[in-house]
């Protein structure tokens, strides 16, 4: 059965969860921040998202980071890598692009993570 988690958007849930996997996207709650400062509230928003359906952000085997601003990229790795850790076993595969993005938003992070899962 598959698991979904209500986001505050018509036709798309925040968080999917499907036996052991886990699928979440989130945006800053706040987009009159910096790159720095909606990074950091992108990734405490996935983090808590991971957490509703069972997993954590040291389970993450993949995301996409999606930026307004390819410039701004050296500052929102800086603050993803202290948000990982050191722990290179704790680190997904990535991808970062370049997009157009609503309004002031700019940043968009979607994560695909392991959970425990039992059948």
């Amino acid at each position: 059965m598959i698991e979904r988690k209500r986001g505050i958007y018509l036709g798309r849930n925040k968080s999917s969860a499907y036996k052991d996997l886990v699928w979440t996207v989130a945006t800053s709650s706040d987009t009159t921040l910096d790159i720095v400062g909606q990074t950091k509230l992108t990734l405490e928003k996935i983090e808590k998202n991971l957490e509703e359906l069972g997993s954590n952000k040291t389970q993450i085997v993949s995301a996409q980071v999606f930026i307004a601003n390819m410039l701004d990229k050296p500052h929102m790795d800086n603050v993803w890598c202290e948000w990982l850790g050191d722990n290179f076993e704790h680190w997904p595969q990535r991808a970062c692009l370049g997009v157009t993005l609503e309004g002031d938003v700019l940043i968009e992070v979607t994560v695909t993570a392991v959970r425990r899962y039992n059948t």
